[in-house]
């Protein structure tokens, strides 16, 4: 089994993005019935982010160590989160437009930064051409055959009636292709490679397990790739993804199965279960040391290296409550999920404003407007901590690359290991509420940068250090 995966990817900082929130610009024009900045998220109003806001603050993403932007759906759609796609070849007016994209990709790719964006291919929208021509024609439409619909009339609105179409889950606002029929698979074949020509580095695929079709992908793969044998390929799979991951469909997977275990640990003490089972997430029982360990190494081995060196690996995201949320506000907790993200095999992504501890409950308070003009509110604690650990990533080969190894998980205590060739490094977390000490017979002897504190570690045969409570400590060989 021949499994590549983008080698760009084993190194990646990832950085979510949902654009109606995250920052507006004065350069694209805005439509007049916005909500102001910054007030509670609605599931139907727009707020007015846009693509040039994200140029203008790329100086302040490329700050945090991200090396990569994987932005939730940018094309023209009547939604805030344009998961309703109306035109797959038209970036979003309200968003800048393509010249706003192309701009994007210039920028971002001059600072080294990647672009993957949203691709929205099992369902469209009610305003999608060929969809409105279907409600328009009815049987008589050309597009008949491009979704599953019928008897006749179709009600797209009236819940009082059967919608007489298939629609994903149901929500008769995203009408399901029909994959099955020629025309639809080279459409859906050539919107991705539409883009990709434009510049763009990968595709996120939202839902992709619901088209049930495994040479639907493997041609989507071999089309991409043909244009860029780097492009990044990640699935929105929520549990075991093998169907997906030999090598012939996607690179990874959004890495679910590391979040869990990282809520039900770290925020054993302080997790908030309504929150988190509304979240998308599902329910989590807190979990010990020992447990924790167990787990985070079955997931380490879940799939071919190749491929765990490339899942996306999440905290939370547009679809679930904010971990700090999750965790009753419980920084502490966040701190040392952030420190196991940004530690651990695979690529970390971060979500946009979860750097400075910006709280949201479930859909639609995870999707907040990003705080620019109160910095004063930010969480700087948090943010100096990321920026710390994204830089002792890109520094360590090991933590980028090596693999995972648990050397101690007992009493509250997490010990383990990465190592890369001749590079190492170690990490130390203690979730307890008091100061513990750990020996380090373990690890190899040397001298060792906490990247965490700055401070130089001797280790010895028979060295111990302490570690702080609820603290934790990231050493790279000096």
């Amino acid at each position: 089994m021949d499994i590549r995966t983008p080698d760009w990817v084993k190194d990646a900082v990832f950085y979510q993005i949902f654009p109606d929130r995250f920052a507006r610009s004065e350069r694209v024009r805005k439509a007049g019935h916005l909500q102001a900045w910054g007030e509670p998220p609605a599931f139907h109003k727009y707020q007015g982010g846009d693509l040039l806001g994200v140029v203008e603050r790329l100086d302040y993403i490329a700050s945090l160590g991200v090396t990569a932007i994987y932005f939730c759906p940018v094309f023209q759609s009547a939604s805030n989160h344009r998961y309703h796609t109306h035109d797959y070849y038209r970036v979003d007016p309200m968003l800048g437009g393509n010249g706003a994209l192309r701009e994007v990709l210039d920028a971002a790719h001059a600072r080294g930064i990647r672009v993957v964006l949203d691709g929205v291919f099992n369902h469209a929208s009610r305003g999608f051409f060929q969809f409105s021509d279907l409600l328009e024609q009815g049987q008589d439409s050309a597009y008949l055959d491009w979704f599953h619909a019928g008897p006749f009339p179709l009600s797209p609105y009236d819940d009082a009636k059967p919608a007489n179409y298939a629609a994903w889950w149901g929500n008769r606002a995203l009408p399901k292709f029909n994959t099955d029929t020629r025309a639809v698979r080279e459409f859906l074949w050539d919107v991705a490679e539409y883009w990709m020509r434009q510049g763009i580095d990968g595709w996120r695929l939202d839902v992709p397990n619901e088209i049930d079709d495994d040479e639907f992908w493997r041609e989507f793969r071999r089309r991409v790739k043909a244009i860029n044998p780097d492009a990044y390929i990640v699935g929105e799979i929520w549990g075991d993804a093998h169907r997906w991951l030999m090598g012939d469909q996607f690179d990874a997977v959004m890495n679910y199965p590391f979040t869990r275990p990282c809520i039900a640990y770290f925020g054993a003490q302080t997790l908030d279960h309504r929150m988190n089972e509304a979240s998308g997430t599902g329910h989590v029982d807190a979990i010990s040391a020992e447990q924790f360990g167990q787990r985070m190494t079955e997931v380490a081995h879940a799939y071919p290296l190749e491929i765990v060196q490339a899942q996306l690996n999440l905290l939370d995201s547009h679809d679930t409550a904010r971990y700090l949320s999750v965790v009753s506000g419980d920084h502490t907790a966040h701190h040392l999920a952030l420190t196991f993200q940004l530690t651990y095999l695979g690529a970390p992504c971060l979500y946009y404003g979860d750097e400075i501890g910006l709280p949201g409950g479930p859909d639609p308070d995870c999707r907040r407007a990003f705080p620019w003009d109160d910095e004063a509110g930010w969480n700087h604690q948090t943010l100096a901590l990321i920026r710390r650990l994204t830089a002792a990533r890109h520094a360590s080969p090991a933590l980028q690359r090596g693999g995972f190894e648990v050397l101690h998980a007992q009493n509250d205590l997490l010990i383990y290991s990465r190592v890369h060739g001749e590079s190492c490094a170690y990490v130390l977390m203690n979730t307890a509420k008091k100061s513990q000490v750990a020996a380090l017979h373990d690890l190899k002897p040397g001298s060792y940068l906490d990247a965490l504190s700055g401070q130089t570690v001797a280790v010895a045969e028979q060295s111990v250090c302490e570690v702080s409570a609820r603290g934790a400590m990231v050493l790279t060989r000096v």
